[in-house]
């Protein structure tokens, strides 16, 4: 089971976005995928349709009463993949709401989120974090559970900002890691997202992400009507819109991820 996470100490980035379009191309490409919702707006599961409720929450602070099978919502193949390219795996939600932020407040182990998924990791090919931009202590809990993080990221300065942020707050986590014998997070890769083509200011800042990170900084997420669109439907772009050039832009991070060693 690989562990990835979603991150940008700066909102409205695209963080769910990617979340959301990543779990459901795994699935769609053969893999057995959990979404974890641990965002309180609880738009990941919105994404999919769901109700927002505290499954996060109760698995976590009530591991007796909520398991896994109970807390993992199944997703449609409908909602996410089409008949000509049918879902060849599958793929789970577990909901949020607000509860999510009282999760720190209600136990002291920041090993909570890691104990508790390893029950999982002989039954499932991913879990994805979607993750709040508001640094936590249940972000400091899903640092310890996570095996690669990618940074979405829009080419303006504030969204540097956050970006640096949270870099540096992985640096700060791999310390304690490495005390418990975990290796280091991988940065698996850092998107820009939102980019507006010949806008040479958009250029510049990719190019200083370029000449910074190299080639963990991925192919850019062009701004596109119809992500807005889809997100109405309730639907990701695999199954809302499969030819569109947006759509193909996902299937190239779908598949950077699915290369991840």
């Amino acid at each position: 089971m690989k562990t990835i996470t979603l991150l940008n100490e700066k909102g409205g980035v695209g963080k769910t976005t990617l979340a959301t379009h990543i779990a459901a191309g795994l699935a769609i490409k053969g893999y057995k995928v959990v979404l974890a919702d641990a965002d309180p707006q609880g738009h990941a599961s919105v994404a999919f349709g769901l109700e927002k409720e505290p499954s996060l929450y109760n698995l976590l602070i009530y591991p007796k009463q909520m398991s896994f099978s109970q807390a993992m919502r199944p997703i449609n193949p409908a909602v996410y993949s089409t008949e000509d390219n049918p879902s060849k795996g599958m793929l789970w939600v577990i909901p949020t709401d607000a509860s999510a932020r009282v999760i720190p407040m209600m136990t002291s182990d920041t090993g909570i989120v890691r104990k508790k998924f390893r029950e999982i990791a002989d039954k499932v090919d991913y879990v994805i974090f979607d993750t709040a931009p508001t640094p936590s202590l249940l972000h400091g809990s899903i640092y310890m559970a996570t095996d690669h993080i990618i940074y979405p990221t829009q080419p303006a300065r504030l969204s540097f900002d956050g970006l640096a942020e949270s870099i540096g707050r992985k640096d700060e986590v791999d310390s304690t890691r490495a005390e418990e014998g975990l290796s280091e997070i991988k940065i698996a890769g850092i998107v820009p997202t939102m980019v507006r083509a010949n806008t040479r200011a958009h250029e510049h800042a990719i190019n200083m992400l370029t000449d910074q990170f190299g080639s963990i900084v991925w192919m850019p997420v062009h701004e596109r009507t119809v992500w807005e669109q889809a997100q109405w439907a309730q639907r990701v772009l695999f199954n809302y819109a499969p030819e569109s050039k947006a759509t193909g832009e996902a299937w190239n991070i779908v598949k950077r991820v699915e290369a991840i060693i």
